[in-house]
């Protein structure tokens, strides 16, 4: 296996059509194609609508990758691509894409999961993992503490959110603010101006009693539009920055003191931060804040990073080639609720090998030009 392997990686998962090529921990290609604008007026994902964006986007996204990276397909040592969690629909046309081009290839296939991707990017930002790794990973679909002492072999799911997770919740109380969709980078903006402490709203799952690591953003949901709706029953001006600083303070005020107790707990030194909403900019600056405080070095990608992106999966595919993991076989599916537990989905080498000597056989003419 090659000590940097240049692999191609494919995420469909939800509504970003995302390319990225990377040569070891190195970034040389991320393109996406993003349908948010086809959900902004339903004021969510539509999962029908995202499949049929993925499926119009995935080879010109292809193609403007391999030009940024400015390789050749027939370069590459591997082809990897999210198989879950997320949409089915979405991540099958991920999952169809990426068997078809390794095929035509005859280069190997790695079935990936979206969580430990989301962590294994931070790789081509500040380089190697350190081993172990907490990892508190925050997104529209997902708000997840996760301790990896090996990225491709073992992630160890500590806590979850048990209702909706921080991204949804943000996508809600935007909705409720009249902010539209999406809601974390409107909420995020209008914080800024707003007073975090003008208003108590409530820390879910903080009590003695409670999932010491597990996280709830319902009851806060139900708290905040409660109390825009009691402004605008009384015909009062709700202030909307106010709103947006108090509700993001209680979001990011739980996130990050469960996960500095987290690495305390587990006597772990770095914590990475990944997922959409690890955009946030007082996620980022509370994180700094408490981990300088507890002595943990902290590990955040920048922005564009953060959101789901084709390179991210393609970082973890490189990982998976480079530590020599067995390929997936060709009849790897696109599995919704695919475990973090299950960094990737390998098959049998034997099998593998055999198939592949096949599939050099049917690509002599040379399928991809």
């Amino acid at each position: 296996m090659a000590d940097e392997p240049l692999v191609l990686g494919i995420e469909t998962s939800c509504d970003e059509t995302g390319v990225g090529i990377v040569r070891g921990t190195t970034l040389l290609a991320d393109a996406i194609a993003s349908s948010v604008d086809e959900h902004a007026r339903f004021g969510g994902v539509v999962p029908e609508v995202a499949s049929r964006a993925h499926l119009e986007a995935m080879v010109p996204t292809i193609d403007r990758a391999l030009k940024e990276a400015g390789v050749s397909a027939r370069d590459l040592d591997g082809i990897a691509v999210t198989a879950g969690p997320g949409l089915a629909g979405a991540l099958l046309v991920g999952v169809s894409a990426a068997k078809a081009y390794a095929y035509a290839l005859g280069k190997p296939l790695y079935g990936v999961n979206h969580l430990a991707s989301h962590i294994c990017v931070d790789q081509l930002e500040h380089g190697a993992l350190p081993e172990p790794t907490m990892a508190l990973l925050v997104s529209g679909g997902h708000s997840s503490l996760l301790l990896s002492t090996d990225i491709t072999s073992d992630v160890r799911p500590m806590g979850s959110t048990i209702d909706d997770a921080a991204g949804e919740a943000f996508d809600k109380i935007a909705r409720v603010l009249d902010l539209g969709f999406p809601g974390g980078p409107v909420i995020d903006r209008y914080a800024r101006e707003g007073d975090p402490g003008a208003i108590a709203f409530p820390r879910g799952l903080t009590g003695p009693r409670d999932p010491v690591y597990d996280f709830s953003f319902s009851g806060l949901k139900t708290a905040v539009a409660r109390w825009i709706e009691a402004k605008r029953a009384a015909g009062e001006e709700v202030p909307v920055r106010d709103v947006a600083a108090s509700f993001q303070e209680a979001v990011v005020d739980v996130l990050t003191r469960k996960a500095v107790r987290a690495c305390r707990d587990e006597g772990v030194d770095h914590l990475m931060i990944g997922g959409g909403v690890a955009a946030n900019s007082r996620l980022r600056a509370l994180a700094q804040e408490r981990c300088e405080a507890a002595g943990i070095r902290l590990r955040v990608p920048r922005p564009k990073l953060c959101t789901d992106n084709g390179a991210m999966v393609a970082s973890l595919g490189a990982e998976m080639v480079a530590r020599g993991r067995a390929a997936s076989d060709w009849d790897l599916s696109a599995d919704s609720s695919l475990p973090v537990t299950d960094p990737h989905v390998p098959g049998s080498a034997h099998t593998h090998a055999h198939d592949h000597d096949h599939v050099h056989e049917v690509s002599k003419e040379n399928l991809y030009s």
